[in-house]
């Protein structure tokens, strides 16, 4: 191209047919093969990829023009806080792709639509320049998890930071492990088949008209009864990731921060089969106001956002709250479920807590589970703290098991944190 762009013009450029990858086993070639990339798209991975693996190789694109004493514009491009080499943005893609070809540059815009494969599955990020200015001005920025792929072959999950303020959250815990109602079982079963059927039920149904692909859920009910390690099984179920989002790094006070925080996770996970777990929802899911003050417009535009984000998104979302009637009715109303996670019945908690008491050689000769369950109305996640405690006492003791005076010391605990008499 720059022969072409300083020469006299004879020089032919025209892109020549991309190599065939068909036995190349790299994860470059595995992702070219699947989305079918011809020659322009690997020219866009490529530019996005030099800076990290070798940056000296767009050196070039530093050259001055003579007569105006500052880079040429056509090139684009951007230089890094601390790197000193050359970024590429979409105008230098245009340029190698269409040089002065101004209806090859138009074709070129394309490949930076958000249909385009590039963009949808987030493979290419546009990093924005400052508003108002061109939209080919946007820095090229191959995504971390694609970086990865590409350069050591490995897939990593995305991690946690500011761009993208989610956990990935697991367990080695089984269904067996959980305990709750008929009814919200029966539900939370739904939720699977969703999940991993959908696509056959929207197709073959002829569905897809009329239903959305996403499904909204709202698990509700006192702590510690089951609401996260039951959106992990789900997703273990079906075998997607659950990601629980962080509402301290989503929420800002500054005006339209919330809302970029919210469109960095929903657009990475857009094309991605994951859960979206948002747990103690009722912080950015809270009834909205009267607007009667700007900070009260600015909590209900930042829920408007959320509320249409939600439900164009095609996968699963599940929030997570004590108290359904913190949700605002907005959202209640496009839930496709509620699911009611009560306090565990006298049954159910014997099931937790000899669940948690696998190996009955932990157990005293004095522990009776049956009479603990009976007396004592805790959720799983106290009788966890319980069972914490009790082992701590023991090891300190230098015994291998719990005595029942140590599990009702725990007990005790418990019920004063929760503000309850023992």
């Amino acid at each position: 191209r720059f022969t072409h762009y300083f020469g006299d013009g004879d020089t032919p450029c025209a892109l020549e047919a991309p190599p065939t990858l068909d036995r190349d086993a790299s994860e470059y070639a595995a992702l070219v093969n699947q989305l079918g990339f011809g020659m322009e798209e690997r020219l866009v991975l490529m530019l996005a990829l030099l800076p990290h693996v070798r940056p000296q190789a767009l050196d070039l694109f530093f050259t001055q023009n003579k007569l105006q004493g500052q880079r040429f514009t056509e090139f684009g491009g951007w230089r890094g806080k601390t790197h000193e080499g050359f970024l590429p943005t979409c105008e230098t893609a245009a340029f190698l792709l269409a040089g002065d070809d101004l209806a090859q540059r138009f074709r070129v815009l394309a490949l930076f639509d958000d249909d385009h494969p590039l963009m949808r599955r987030r493979i290419v990020r546009l990093e924005q320049p400052a508003a108002g200015e061109p939209q080919l001005g946007a820095m090229l920025s191959l995504a971390p998890e694609y970086l990865q792929r590409f350069t050591t072959g490995a897939r990593h999950k995305p991690d946690y930071d500011r761009q993208f303020p989610a956990k990935l959250i697991t367990t080695r815990l089984g269904w067996d492990d959980l305990v709750l109602a008929p009814e919200a079982r029966h539900d939370v079963e739904s939720i699977g088949l969703w999940i991993r059927e959908s696509g056959k039920l929207l197709e073959e149904w002829g569905l897809e008209r009329a239903v959305k692909p996403g499904y909204r859920c709202l698990f509700y009910g006192p702590p510690g009864t089951g609401k996260t390690l039951t959106a992990t099984l789900i997703g273990a179920g079906a075998g997607v990731d659950v990601y629980r989002i962080d509402l301290s790094m989503m929420v800002s006070k500054y005006i339209g921060e919330t809302e970029k925080n919210l469109a960095n996770v929903f657009d990475q996970a857009q094309d991605r089969r994951w859960i979206l777990f948002f747990d103690e929802a009722d912080a950015l899911f809270g009834t909205r106001t009267e607007g009667n003050t700007s900070n009260d417009r600015h909590a209900n535009q930042e829920i408007a956002y959320l509320l249409q984000r939600v439900e164009d998104f095609p996968g699963v979302v599940i929030l997570a709250s004590n108290l359904k009637a913190n949700i605002d009715q907005a959202f209640a109303r496009r839930f496709q479920s509620a699911v009611y996670f009560g306090m565990p019945d006298a049954t159910q908690r014997l099931r937790l807590w000899q669940g948690m008491f696998r190996d009955p050689r932990r157990l005293g000769p004095d522990v009776d589970l049956r009479a603990l369950a009976e007396a004592y109305e805790l959720a799983g996640g106290a009788m966890t703290n319980v069972v914490r405690h009790a082992a701590i006492s023991a090891t300190r003791q230098g015994r291998d098991h719990v005595t029942q005076a140590e599990l009702l010391l725990g007990i005790r605990k418990e019920m004063i944190k929760e503000g309850k008499t023992f």
